[in-house]
């Protein structure tokens, strides 16, 4: 999942950098949602390790 994150990461700077603002914003969008999700899941997980 942190893969995606990183592709869109890069899809977002290549596109911002030639300047295709719109699909630079998108997928800067979608790869802070997937981050986001990461970080969640991340939490639930250790939570349920230290349980344990």
């Amino acid at each position: 999942m942190l893969t995606w994150v990183l592709v869109f990461l890069l899809v977002s700077i290549v596109a911002g950098i030639f300047g295709f603002t719109g699909i630079a914003v998108q997928a800067a969008g979608i790869a802070k949602i997937i981050f986001i999700i990461f970080l969640i899941l991340f939490a639930v997980s250790l939570v349920i390790h230290l349980i344990r």
